[in-house]
């Protein structure tokens, strides 16, 4: 028996007189300009341009789009829908693991193109992309796809019975994949800022533990998850992707991602702090042989003075 469960939206649209806004597509642009906000507060924190970040994302959001729309035709597409189908993303279908691909292609070409420090311009945006990526799932909310198993829980999404995947239209709630997916992103960009803060890896690696975060995540999430999917040994295609993308990350960071140790050199003043210590020890010495000449000096005179004394009838 059911006791609790999230509500699914009535409608994904709303209506502004002759115009119709889809809720997915206002989700993914909410996102989208909450990345950019973020990445562009933290570039500038680093003396960055003010407007860098935003001529950045006019090229890397639609590479984005079209990557991550190209992913799932590839991997998803049943191209007996029709190619007019293919062009509904507004409808949903954009897979994120090909919009990750495209968008940091395009944004490192207009990072050579301008001559910026790619490292610490990667850093300053890397935290902007799970952001955009946990405000933008809540459009599967809305289109109600994307669930998971069948379930009880008290935080299992309502799914109407259109939207209900073949085999599973006598079930009314189901796992809620994409709000785990939203939570652990939010998540997420805490942790990559913790990591750059404290210096955790090298300059420019942190892209590799966004990777690696998020694939982490997401292999779980598709072994959750009860949608159509490609198939390539009996495996759900994205499980294969996670996991190479992992093993790519990973290997990054073993290789190249450890912090800079700091050596000797690294610490000039304690050098000159032992030269000091030395050169008070040498003031010190010669003061007290000068002193020893002082009193030696003082103890001759008294010498010569006492010697007539003596000769005196």
């Amino acid at each position: 028996m059911i006791f609790a469960a999230i509500s699914s939206p009535s409608s994904d649209a709303i209506e502004l007189g002759p115009l119709t806004f889809r809720f997915y597509g206002l989700a993914i642009a909410f996102g989208v300009l909450a990345g950019v906000w973020l990445a562009q507060k933290r570039w500038t924190a680093v003396g960055g341009g003010p407007d860098d970040m935003s001529r950045v994302a006019m090229w890397a959001v639609p590479a984005g789009l079209v990557g991550a729309r190209l992913y799932h035709l590839t991997t998803d597409w049943r191209f007996d829908e029709g190619l007019v189908e293919a062009l509904k993303i507004w409808e949903g279908g954009l897979g994120i693991p090909g919009g990750m691909a495209a968008g940091i292609f395009a944004a490192l070409w207009v990072i050579r193109r301008e001559g910026w420090d790619r490292a610490k311009f990667l850093d300053a945006a890397v935290p902007g992309l799970p952001l955009a990526q946990a405000i933008g799932r809540f459009g599967n909310w809305f289109n109600q796809e994307l669930y998971g198993k069948p379930s009880d829980l008290p935080w299992a999404v309502e799914i109407a019975p259109e939207n209900r995947e073949s085999g599973f239209e006598q079930f009314d709630t189901f796992q809620p994949t994409f709000f785990y997916e939203s939570l652990w992103n939010f998540a997420l960009v805490a942790f990559l800022i913790w990591v750059h803060k404290k210096k955790k890896v090298r300059a420019g690696s942190l892209l590799a533990v966004y990777v690696a975060g998020y694939l982490i995540a997401r292999l779980w999430l598709e072994t959750v998850r009860i949608d159509n999917a490609t198939e390539i040994a009996g495996v759900r295609v994205n499980i294969w992707m996670s996991v190479i993308g992992i093993v790519l990350a990973g290997g990054w960071l073993l290789l190249r991602g450890r912090p800079e140790e700091q050596s000797d050199t690294d610490h000039p003043d304690d050098d000159r702090s032992d030269d000091s210590d030395g050169a008070a020890d040498d003031e010190g010495g010669s003061d007290d042989g000068e002193g020893g000449s002082d009193d030696a000096g003082t103890g001759v005179e008294e010498i010569e003075m006492a010697a007539p004394d003596d000769g005196a009838p």
